[in-house]
């Protein structure tokens, strides 16, 4: 099994900054990708960017410029730096890892811009 611990929502005024991390633990093997997934109320579930073992990363057209993922192999853990945030980037942030033995959620951090 595999555990994510997300950590670093909370509530910033639009414009501001936050960062969040997920730190990967347990029986962790080839990973294929870490990725940010985020869930507003009342919409679907949506990728907000995606970070491949070889180091290509996408991002969603409504973050690009604004949102950077990264990782840091030593700890298992990959972050997201948001810079520029707007009110409709409110959401439940998720991580999720995929590797060889299957995909892995985190249990969600709250991300709230006020306007």
């Amino acid at each position: 099994q595999v555990q994510l611990v997300e950590s670093g929502g909370g509530l910033v005024q639009a414009g501001g900054s936050l960062g969040l991390s997920c730190a990967a633990s347990g029986s962790i093997f080839r990973i294929n990708a870490m990725e940010w997934y985020r869930q507003a109320p009342g919409k679907q579930r949506e990728l907000v960017a995606h970070l491949h073992s070889g180091g290509t990363t996408i991002y969603a057209n409504a973050v690009k410029g604004r949102f950077t993922i990264s990782r840091d192999n030593a700890k298992n853990t990959v972050y997201l730096q948001m810079n520029s945030l707007k009110p409709e980037d409110t959401a439940v942030y998720y991580c999720r890892l995929a590797q060889a033995t299957g995909e892995y959620w985190g249990q969600g951090t709250q991300v709230t811009v006020s306007s």
